[in-house]
């Protein structure tokens, strides 16, 4: 909880797993908005958001959420795995190799990152 009260953006997140684990999706979709409006880049958020979308089969939606995450954040290698699979559910295999092969390309930059340290 918040100071004043309110649940916090970690209370808000932890609820929409939950609800998500009991397959209530549209409730843990608004959990996950009500976590974003309080902090739109809160990253843990915009993933379960996407994957509460996908298990509803909505796919365009859950595209839609990963692809505004990358705008903001494209170093992010689990949203472009994320959105391989999302394409790939759809038929969309272009994109789903593209959206991979991004994927792979930030991981290795990252373990060169790491490799350096």
């Amino acid at each position: 909880m918040s100071e004043n009260g309110t649940p916090s953006k970690d209370d808000l997140y932890d609820q929409a797993i939950d609800l998500f684990a009991d397959d209530k999706f549209d409730e843990a979709i608004a959990m996950y908005n009500r976590a974003l409006e309080i902090d739109p880049k809160f990253t843990d958020a915009v993933h379960g958001l996407a994957m509460c979308y996908q298990a509803k089969g909505d796919l365009d939606a859950a595209i839609a959420v990963t692809k505004r995450h990358i705008a903001q954040d494209p170093e992010d290698i689990l949203a472009f795995t994320n959105l391989s699979m999302f394409y790939q559910k759809k038929g969309m295999i272009a994109e789903a190799e593209t959206a991979g092969a991004e994927a792979r390309r930030l991981d290795w930059k990252r373990q060169l990152r790491e490799g350096k340290k």
